[in-house]
């Protein structure tokens, strides 16, 4: 069974940076892509970022050059670094593999806001 737990979400202002990270249970997390999405309030969800078990990367255009992806095989933790916040940004954000399974995690909430 998938169990994610998602954690990092807060309020920020413009401009400024937040580090989700993903506690993943289970040794399925070495073996898996795994992924970053969001959903905006009255929005689908979207992929942000993969990353591959050798550690490749793919960002969605709305966030390149600022997110980054990242994994911890040892701790079975993915994590979101993001920098240049925008209020765009504001969502609840999910990690799971990639292609997605259906078990969600709760989400840490993202709020960008002056």
């Amino acid at each position: 069974q998938v169990q994610l737990v998602e954690s990092g979400g807060g309020l920020v202002q413009p401009g400024g940076s937040l580090r989700l990270s993903c506690a993943a249970r289970g040794t399925w997390f070495r073996i898996n892509t795994m992924g970053w999405y969001r959903q905006a309030p009255g929005k689908l969800r979207e992929l942000v970022a993969s990353i591959t078990t050798g550690g490749s990367t793919n960002y969605a255009d709305s966030v390149k050059g600022r997110f980054a992806i990242s994994r911890d095989s040892a701790k079975n933790t993915a994590y979101l670094q993001m920098n240049n916040l925008k209020p765009e940004d504001t969502a609840v954000y999910y990690c799971n593999l990639y292609p997605p399974v259906p078990s969600w995690g709760q989400g840490t909430q993202v709020i960008v806001s002056s």
